[in-house]
């Protein structure tokens, strides 16, 4: 992650001078801004979307390249940044990229992309049908630049098993209470060799030190996204405790290597053979779950915030259009198409069904679209087990609890900041409250410099 946005910084300066000239030849360019309707003659070029994802990718490209009528290039592999500043420096941008939301304020500010209300305004896209969190992830300065698409949910996934053989009650895993919390990892976790051979609870750090800091009452950055409140009291005390609870099981190399060596994606992954006794995780890895051990026995316990409340940290990618893109209309029809109810209910029947081919237990979808979720838990859900419908019934639960990081002009090296900071304190090379300080201040001063 560091290294890529390292090299958006190396491609920065040139980046600037060329939106400021792609944005004079957008109006000669483009079909009419965002105006409704698409040419059938249309080649729509795609960034970060190919042609060879799972079978819901499948199923709405199908009826998106439908929708707009004409060609559509999208070559496969993910959103590359230094690409995309190499094509805006270019002047040949694609037509749409889709990335992670945490992506639209960085690129916002700097006149990369297009804001949505035209977009919105001429193809009826009700704005009502997203939730909010995702909904406030891609508006900057009150516009919105893209549309958002799935929706992360974290909840703690434990290992019912594991707990049966440590006495640990699902009591003592409420993230509520910290002191409990410590001590029920120290009683799941265990050695063999002088070597970890059990995760008691893993914190997920460095990637989930947002959601640590919101339960300690902490929001690392301001509702603006223009003010980083990294090393606030209450951050500080946030990954101390993270990390205090990593070190309470062996501390970072031990723990971390032996994570390592974990089947995350198998048969014999560390829920299957034992290894872990909870942690906070994306709802997508239920599915992973179901599809090679559906035998665990497990619950899903929602994140509480240590005032007992539930928060999720929400995460997800989104579709926008870059300034200067010749078929603004169709991009705009393509992402109103590919986040439409209708679509994912679509894509959501024929996963279920190819589910039942396979003889796999289905677990439905988790899209940014709060009406399609609904219909798809009622419409396509069937139950698996009483330990995944369980689960299931809680990602739907914790949904309406979300929160995010807001889009920043320095939404990237933001980002960046506080990363490296938790990896620093990880592997011993400096204390929270000295890494925080340090990530302060490169956050402002990646802000200062992004609003000049």
């Amino acid at each position: 992650m560091s290294g890529r946005w390292k090299r958006i910084g190396l491609l920065t300066a040139t980046a600037a001078l060329a939106v400021a000239a792609a944005a004079s030849l957008a109006n000669a360019k483009t079909d009419k801004g965002a105006g409704a309707g698409a040419a059938a003659a249309t080649n729509l070029s795609i960034m970060g979307f190919g042609t060879n994802g799972d079978d819901v990718a499948k199923t709405r490209y199908a009826l998106a390249e439908k929708a707009v009528g004409g060609n559509v290039d999208a070559p496969n592999g993910s959103f590359d940044d230094q690409q995309f500043l190499a094509a805006v420096a270019a002047r040949d941008v694609p037509d749409l990229v889709y990335f992670g939301r945490d992506k639209v304020g960085t690129y916002a500010a700097r006149g990369a992309l297009v804001p949505l209300t035209s977009c919105i305004k001429s193809h009826k896209i009700s704005t009502k049908q997203y939730r909010k969190a995702a909904l406030s992830e891609v508006t900057y300065k009150s516009k919105i630049y893209a549309i958002p698409e799935f929706y992360d949910v974290r909840t703690v996934i434990v290992n019912l098993d594991v707990l049966a053989k440590a006495n640990v009650k699902l009591a003592d895993l409420n993230t509520k209470n910290w002191a409990k919390l410590k001590t029920a990892a120290r009683k799941l976790y265990t050695t063999s060799g002088g070597k970890v051979s059990r995760i008691g609870f893993d914190p997920k750090l460095p990637e989930f030190f947002p959601l640590w800091a919101k339960a300690n009452g902490a929001d690392i950055l301001s509702k603006d996204g223009l003010h980083p409140q990294l090393n606030s009291p209450r951050a500080v005390a946030a990954l101390q405790y993270a990390i205090s609870l990593i070190n309470a099981q062996g501390g970072w190399d031990k723990f971390k290597s032996f994570r390592d060596t974990w089947d995350f994606f198998g048969k014999k992954n560390q829920v299957a053979e034992d290894q872990v006794g909870a942690w906070p995780m994306e709802q997508w890895y239920y599915n992973v779950l179901t599809a090679n051990s559906p035998q665990v026995k497990i619950h899903a316990l929602p994140f509480r915030a240590r005032n007992g409340k539930v928060i999720n940290y929400e995460t997800g990618s989104a579709w926008a259009i870059p300034k200067g893109a010749k078929h603004q209309a169709a991009a705009c029809t393509w992402m109103k198409t590919m986040t439409s109810t209708s679509t994912w209910m679509a894509a959501a029947r024929n996963r279920a069904a190819v589910r039942k081919s396979q003889g796999r237990p289905y677990t439905g979808l988790s899209t940014a679209n709060a009406v399609a979720d609904k219909l798809i838990f009622k419409q396509t859900y069937t139950p698996i087990n009483k330990y995944f419908d369980q689960a299931v019934k809680t990602v739907l639960d914790v949904q309406q609890h979300s929160f995010n990081i807001p889009a920043s002009p320095a939404s990237a090296e933001f980002q960046d900041a506080w990363q490296n900071a938790v990896n620093s304190v990880l592997t011993g090379q400096a204390s929270p409250r000295s890494a925080l300080n340090k990530a302060q201040k490169t956050a402002l001063a990646a802000i200062k410099n992004a609003q000049k």
